[in-house]
């Protein structure tokens, strides 16, 4: 069973509906919606400062979501998927995002909808990534629009994939 912890008198909220690998960490002011999963090794720390999650998130294995201290929360729209070992700290991401392996995104960054960070990119801090577009290097910068079967193909896939993936372990549990 996942770590779930309360701190600072924030209970973690996870629906009935996500699933969490046995030793990934969710701690304190943490809202999750429907049908999210958070895969081994992951830590989603809402300790210092609020992390809420629409539906059909998935945090891959090995990724931190984590925020600022009485200066930034961390909020992901629906269908969010934050590769592994993925860091997202203290921002705003909107719908339909692909944050790639690898990947860091800084305080105070906005992504908005239907978007791909690169793997291995890196957003500094404030930096707003405009709908529909892909960002990737060091420092990140966009690189190209992303187009409809890139969005289908990846953004979509990817999000849709991970609800199945959750599938087949919430029916291992169930033998």
């Amino acid at each position: 069973m996942a770590l779930i912890k309360s701190c600072r008198n924030n209970t973690p909220k996870i629906p009935s509906t996500c699933w969490l690998a046995e030793n990934a960490t969710i701690v304190g002011d943490v809202n999750m919606g429907e049908n999210c999963s958070v895969w081994f090794n992951a830590v989603i720390r809402g300790d210092v400062n609020t992390i809420s999650m629409g539906d059909n998130v998935n945090i891959q294995d090995g990724a931190v979501i984590h925020c600022t201290y009485e200066k930034t929360k961390t909020t992901l729209g629906n269908n969010v998927s934050v590769g592994h070992n993925a860091l997202v700290h203290g921002c705003t991401v909107a719908n339909n995002v692909l944050i790639g392996m690898g990947s860091i995104v800084m305080d105070n960054c906005v992504i908005e909808e239907n978007c791909i960070i690169a793997a291995g990119a890196v957003l500094l801090e404030g930096t707003h990534v405009k709908s529909g577009s892909i960002w990737a290097g060091v420092p990140a910068k966009k690189v190209k629009d992303l187009s409809p079967e890139m969005f289908k193909g990846e953004v979509m896939r990817i999000a849709k994939n991970y609800r199945m993936y959750a599938s087949w372990f919430e029916v291992e549990n169930e033998k």
